[in-house]
Parts: C-alpha cells; structure tokens; sequence
C-alpha cells in the first residue's frame, strides 16, 4: 500500500490509467498491471519467454567463456586441488546469493534490477541507491569491454594456432573495437533480437560443452589420475601459504559464476516477469554449476602439461591446453566454439548496461534523462547502447599501451558486481520485516533471513577491492546526483478510484483540466487530503512534456 504522503509523483488523474490494454494477453496484462503498482508505465514489447530471459543469464554468466579465460587462474593457484573444490564451493556459495536475488525480484521485476531494489527496500536513504545504479552500470559497461576483448584474443589465438601469426596489440584492440561494434548492432536491433540471440546462446552452451567434453577426453593422449584431479597442488605464484593460493584461485570460480541477476535487466520484456525472472536467476547458477563442473572435469584429465600452459605465447593459455590435448584441428574448433559463445556473453552486458542507463535516466540518476529513455523502432534504448560502445571502445584503447593498466580496469568489474549484490542482501540482513512487505510468487518463506544471512557473510569483504570506483560514484553523488536524484519516479499515472482506496477518508476531491489544442496542452491536477491541497501542473508542447508549477501545500 502506498503511503498518503505519495502525491509528490502525481501528475495527473486518469481514470482509464489501470486498466491492462486489451491488445496484451493474460500474462503480459499481469506483468504489465505489477509494473504499474510499482510506479511505472509499461514501455517495452514484452516479447521474451523463459528461453529467452533464462538464456540472457546464461550468456552473461558465460560458462564455456569464464571457464575457458579464466581457468589458468586456478591451474596457476592451487592446481586441479584449488579448482575442483573451489568450483564447487563458489557454486553453493553463488546459489544462496541467486536465491536470495530471486526473491527480491520476484516481488519488484523492474528492468532497474539492484538499483531499484535498493531504493525500494530503503526509500529514506537514496544515496544508496543511486550508487549502487552507478557502479552496477559501470561494472556491465566494463564487463561487455572484457568480453568483447576476449573475443578479439580467440581471434587472435586462432590466427596463432591456424597460422602461426602473432597479432600485435593494435591488431587485437582493432579487433575488439569491431568486436564493441557488432555487440551495439545486435543490442540495436532490439528485444527479439537479443531474446533470440540468448536462446540460441542456451542451446549453444549445452550443445559446445557436450562437444568439448567428448572431443577432450576422446582425444587426449594421457589421461590423467583421479588424484591429480581431486589432490593435486600446483603454485606459480611465488607466494608461501598453501591456504592464500588456494583461495587466489577461487577467484577463477567468481569471476566465472557472476552475472545471474541479469535476467532482471530485461524483466519489463518478459511475460510473467515476476515469475520467469527469478527462475532465471536461479537457474542459471544451477545449470552452470553442473555444465561448468563436467567442462573442468574434462580439462582436468585432459591437461598434459601444467608448465606447458605456464609457458605458452598464445593470446589465450587454454589454447595450448587445447593443442597439448587434441592437436592443431581440433584445437581450432574448440576455440571458436568458446569464441562465439564469448560474443554472445559480451553482446548480453551491453543489453544489461542499456537497461540501466534507461532505468537510472527514467528516475533521475542519469544526465540527459530524455536521450537516454528514447527508444527506436525496435524497442531498444539505443543512446544507452552506443554509450556502453563508446566506453568500451576508449577503454580498448587502454591495452595498446599496457595490458597491467587495461586488466587493473577490467578486473574492478568482478568485484563491483559482488558489491552490487552486496547492498540488497545487506539491506534484506538487518531489516528483514520492513524491506521486503510484499513477496513475490518466489518466496524463500522461513528460511528467507538465514539464506540472507549466509550471503552475507560468503561475500562481505567485496568493498576492499573497489575503493577508486566507489570514490568516483560518490563524487558524482555530491556533485550532482543529490541534487537530481530522489528515488524511483512514477511514470504511470493514477486513477480516482484507486486514489481513494489509497486515501480512505482523506480523499475530498480531485480534477483534471485540458485546455488548448493538441500541440499545447495544460493539465492541471488537484488533490485534497484532509485540511492540505497539493496542486501539480503539466505543460506538453509537441509531445515533451515538462512540469511548470508544483505548490505541495495549501
């Protein structure tokens, strides 16, 4: 129930405002008529299924592409002992906080995802929401820029592998500002596109790692022993503690496993949002835990020389694992099937970041509030596209000079994701009744509170790794977004008869005046609520509108 006090938003009164529109089916009209009760006009074509929105979570976990970039991370740190366990572990871990995701975005399925679920859950402190918006975005802008760079470096390992010719750092960074540009297209194209794309991508990832997991283990010439699978101790880290190199290459396992609240980012696109969203969640981190545990597997009894990984000059070391095991032919099917599935991965950050920067931009977070909520053809936020592009391509620029420079920037992306996912759950932690009044149709029940709790605890030391980027987004606070920035603004408008079932008794009166032509027009609201009289007035010229006059109090 809204509070009394909600008339700020109220711009106009339209008694046709909530009625679902009769073009819609039954499941759109419901997700449609949940958005409206959470502030928003429905503005999107809901044209994803389960596939679709599930897929999207899969393509930003990116299961083959994660394993794949980041596996000599673990080899290097812990060996087959550090990874195996690690994934495992990681995985429960990843789960408990999916769990805990999907029941917030069951009950608030807005394309916001994190930031929105802040400023709901705690709409007295803004600031909190407006950083998690910022550094969430960030972290997407950063994770498609790494992807998009992986991309170019399987190119680039293909080339070497194929060819025996070594790309130079211009070449690669080419490459992967072609790479940004083809990700911008498809994003352009809109949600058909992207929902057919991560289906795709779904089928893609089962049908490839089935692929790689027979071709390595039918064609490796050694196996390797279940004790080096399960025990082996590998360190080429120069640092002593056995422990702290194990745990270095548990990181492999959380940068692999990041990217399930995704679904939520493309939630006003889906039918039965509050249902399908969650259950992407989730599934996602399920599916990838077990499809991700028979790939490592296979690499684990399929390596044939650590050392040989450690040494090798191809852009991407897990090429030399997949020529040590199957040789050159096989090795270039083995990279492009990791190659494309890291495309799809990429192109589905840049359809998350767009999202956001619409969502921000809808509640006043973001400059520009009227470019970055303009939508094209084909229902895609484009502005919010071509600024991911843009950043991605400068970013880019950074691995020409240095890859230590370009990697330092990336790598703050895994932990400002976590640091998103931190603030919600905290939130969920230490204010269980009054952040979450109304739950979704996924609800962890009683054992909601311990789940959160447990997340907590697996991922509270996120905020150490991210110190210049939560500095940047707080200057950006104080310079700017507490002057700008509120909360979520209400873009729907709200009918009579819903206004005095809000108001019970204090409703006394309200009225709508249009006066003028089409191309201007005044709308005049006026609301009574006991001895107050809160009057908001609207002028559209050419279809922009913008507020004149607000006098809260007479």
């Amino acid at each position: 129930m809204m509070e009394k006090n909600a008339f700020a938003d109220v711009e106009s009164v339209d008694r046709q405002s909530l009625g679902p529109p009769e073009t819609l089916d039954a499941a759109a009209a419901q997700s449609d008529q949940r958005l409206r009760e959470l502030g928003y006009k429905s503005e999107f074509n809901r044209d994803m299924s389960l596939f679709g929105v599930l897929g999207i979570s899969f393509c930003a976990i990116g299961i083959l592409t994660g394993m794949s970039s980041a596996f000599q991370t673990g080899l290097f740190s812990g060996g087959p002992l550090g990874l195996f366990w690690g994934w495992n572990i990681c995985s429960l871990f990843m789960l408990l906080i999916a769990l805990s995701l999907a029941e917030i975005c069951s009950a608030y399925p807005t394309m916001g995802g994190l930031y929105f679920w802040v400023c709901k859950m705690k709409p007295e402190t803004p600031v909190l929401g407006f950083c998690v918006g910022w550094i969430y975005s960030i972290a997407m802008v950063f994770t498609g820029t790494s992807g998009n760079l992986s991309v170019a470096l399987y190119l680039a390992s293909l080339a070497e592998v194929g060819q025996g010719r070594t790309l130079t750092r211009v070449e690669v960074a080419t490459i992967a500002w072609g790479v940004n540009i083809a990700s911008g297209i498809i994003n352009t194209i809109g949600t058909k596109a992207i929902g057919g794309m991560s289906s795709f991508n779904l089928w893609w990832t089962l049908g490839g790692t089935l692929a790689l997991v027979v071709t390595l283990l039918v064609k490796a010439p050694v196996k390797n022993s279940a004790a080096f699978v399960f025990t082996d101790y590998e360190n080429f880290t120069g640092w002593q503690s056995r422990g702290f190199v194990v745990l270095l290459g548990f990181l492999q396992a959380v940068y692999t496993l990041e990217g399930c609240e995704t679904a939520a980012q493309v939630a006003e696109e889906a039918k039965r949002a509050e249902i399908l969203a969650p259950l992407a969640v989730v599934g996602s981190i399920v599916g990838s835990w077990l499809i991700g545990l028979a790939y490592m597997l296979a690499l684990l009894f399929s390596v044939q020389s650590i050392a040989s990984v450690q040494a090798t000059t191809f852009a991407i070391p897990i090429a030399q694992l997949y020529q040590d095991a199957v040789g050159q032919k096989l090795t270039l099917m083995c990279l492009t099937v990791v190659a494309l599935a890291q495309f799809m991965a990429a192109v589905t950050a840049f359809t998350a970041s767009s999202r956001l920067f619409y969502a921000l931009a809808r509640d006043n977070a973001l400059p520009m509030k009227r470019n970055y909520m303009a939508l094209n053809r084909f229902q895609a936020p484009y502005w919010g596209v071509w600024t991911s592009v843009l950043v991605g391509c400068i970013i880019s620029c950074a691995y020409i000079g240095s890859t230590v420079a370009f990697n330092a920037i990336l790598s703050s992306a895994a932990i400002a994701v976590m640091l998103s996912y931190l603030q919600p759950i905290i939130i969920r932690v230490f204010w269980p009744s009054t952040s979450l009044p109304d739950r979704g149709p996924f609800s962890l029940g009683r054992w909601s509170w311990a789940v959160n709790f447990a997340s907590f605890l697996n991922m509270n030391y996120a905020i150490v790794a991210i110190g210049v980027v939560i500095l940047l987004v707080g200057l950006c606070w104080l310079a700017w977004g507490r002057f700008r920035f509120k909360g979520p603004v209400r873009t729907v408008s709200i009918g009579k008869d819903s206004v005095e079932r809000m108001l019970g008794d204090d409703w006394r009166f309200g009225a709508v005046v249009s006066v003028g032509p089409n191309a201007v027009l005044l709308d005049i609201s006026v609301v009574i609520i006991g001895p107050s009289i809160q009057i908001s007035m609207r002028k559209a010229l050419h279809g922009h509108y913008q507020r004149s006059m607000i006098v809260p109090e007479y």
